[in-house]
């Protein structure tokens, strides 16, 4: 071989070498690729089925709720007038649930007393409703709780009780969230509400 051929046959070499190198390095990107899809998609590998969205739901109005509880007193319809929606507002209807019996609780570092009668309300379906009178009393000791733990002040202004209420709020749906899985209150309203 000539001196030229020499200098031109190393970088054959190498060329070929860099074929070999980079063409299994792409098939396996591509194959690695296709594999990743593949998982994702659900084709193949172990994956766990998607379990169905059971909470409760928000009810449009005018749309039929297959949770509501079951009126008392009879046959539907009897001594009662319909439900009626109004046309403005919210798109979702409001149901209300009230506590049977008043709270009365000591405020904190405080020798005044509050006696307050509560009410809350949903735009969620009838389970909801449901699950507040079932677990009553476990959401009456934890609204009693809140009550202890509230300062004189807070019941002695709006902004107080607006706190309030939100803590109540939240201390509800806690309770629905440890033993239903879901919350579902959006707000409690004050029946009656004596500080003395």
């Amino acid at each position: 071989m000539t001196a030229e051929a020499q200098a031109e046959a190393p970088p054959k070499k190498k060329s070929g070498l860099v074929k070999k190198l980079i063409l299994p390095l792409v098939l396996l990107g591509a194959g690695g690729g296709g594999v990743y899809g593949a998982v994702m998609a659900g084709l193949i590998g172990h994956h766990e089925e998607k379990k169905e969205d059971n909470s409760p739901k928000l009810v449009k109005k005018g749309e039929e709720d297959p949770f509501a509880p079951k009126k008392e007193g009879g046959k539907e319809g009897e001594g009662a007038a319909a439900e009626v929606e109004g046309d403005g507002g919210s798109a979702y209807r409001t149901s209300y649930y009230t506590f049977t019996e008043d709270f009365t609780s000591n405020l904190r570092q405080s020798d005044a007393l509050v006696q307050i009668s509560l009410a809350c309300s949903t735009r969620r379906d009838g389970r909801v409703l449901l699950w507040l009178k079932k677990h009553e009393l476990a959401i009456r000791s934890e609204l009693l709780a809140v009550l202890a733990d509230t300062p004189e002040e807070d019941v002695a202004s709006i902004e107080g009780k607006d706190r309030l209420q939100k803590r109540l709020t939240a201390a509800i749906n806690k309770v629905l969230t440890q033993t239903e899985g879901f919350g579902g209150v959006d707000a409690v309203y004050f029946r009656s509400f004596l500080v003395q």
